[in-house]
């Protein structure tokens, strides 16, 4: 009795295609989504940036822009910014993660405590600093009921000098801004085999040997990710330096965008200077982020990790 062979199903060509193409069709609403909404104003304030008031090609609005009078001061003060808050920020966050990752007795209420900033947004955030700072604030408040200053003392922190207000903002970051780079930390620490540790203590290693030569090591791609993400929020701070001070009186670069975007926006120059500075700052974030990834050594990383 002879086999009965059963023909293979002829497949449609259209078929083929579509098995090709479906991962492709499943990512257009994204693609469609970044194109309209963020690939399209990129590019159409690139143009701007480069056409003239009357129409045409021109540099004129980058030189406008570098020769602006505030240009300086705003760089120097976002520097200064970045600078500080990114070193302190870090070190304050990564002790914080160390703390919380050893699991002592209430070490859950405690990360509860910490992260509570994380959640406040950035305009009540504001709010409260700025109640805080005046003259009859609780900042005041606090000092005369912990015996610093008496009653008749007030400390008048917004009328201070640029260092001391650029202190005062950077504390005010750092209180809102530490706990996210602490959950990142701490997220890193998490994914540590407690077992890599154990034998450096094991070898003889102390807590601060095993910490630099085993954990900082191990947790290097945690924190250059931290770092690289503070790294551009900082740069691009603005708003709690606008509630609390106004426009103009302490410049950043991202404050000067929103000020001829918004503030100024009727000035004849206004469209062509905010186009220059949002080009300029991006161009800062971009070259700051590549910059610390290649002084990090991630570059060379990639390229061994590519050989191997």
């Amino acid at each position: 009795m002879s086999e009965l062979t059963v023909p293979k199903p002829r497949a449609v060509p259209w078929q083929k295609y579509l098995e090709k193409f479906f991962p492709y069709l499943l990512l257009l609403p994204v693609i469609i989504y970044y194109v309209v909404f963020w690939l399209r104003p990129v590019i159409t304030l690139v143009i701007q940036s480069f056409t003239a008031m009357e129409g045409g090609f021109t540099l004129e609005n980058y030189y406008m822009v570098l020769t602006d009078s505030a240009f300086g001061p705003a760089l120097r003060n976002t520097a200064i910014i970045v600078l500080f808050s990114v070193s302190i920020e870090f070190l304050l966050a990564l002790g914080l993660a160390l703390l919380i990752n050893r699991k002592f007795t209430g070490s859950g209420i405690f990360l509860f405590l910490a992260m509570i900033p994380m959640a406040i947004p950035a305009v009540a955030v504001g709010a409260i600093w700025i109640t805080g700072l005046t003259a009859h604030g609780w900042m005041n408040s606090l000092l005369y009921y912990l015996g610093i200053i008496s009653l008749d003392e007030k400390i008048y922190w917004l009328a201070a000098g640029q260092v001391a207000l650029l202190a005062i903002i950077i504390i005010i970051d750092a209180w809102q801004v530490i706990p996210s780079v602490m959950i990142i930390l701490l997220a890193g620490l998490q994914n540590i085999p407690a077992e890599t540790e154990e034998a450096g203590y094991v070898f003889g290693g102390n807590y601060f040997y095993v910490l630099r030569k085993i954990t900082v090591p191990l947790l290097r791609p945690t924190i250059t990710t931290a770092i690289i993400l503070r790294l551009i929020s900082a740069i691009q701070i603005w708003l709690i330096i606008v509630m609390l001070l106004g426009f103009s009186r302490m410049p950043v670069l991202v404050e000067r965008i929103v000020y001829y975007y918004d503030e100024v926006q009727n000035l004849y120059i206004s469209a062509q200077m905010a186009a220059g500075y949002t080009i300029i700052v991006s161009f800062i974030v971009s070259l700051a982020s590549i910059a610390f990834l290649f002084f990090s050594g991630a570059f060379k990383s990639d390229e061994a990790e590519a050989k191997l």
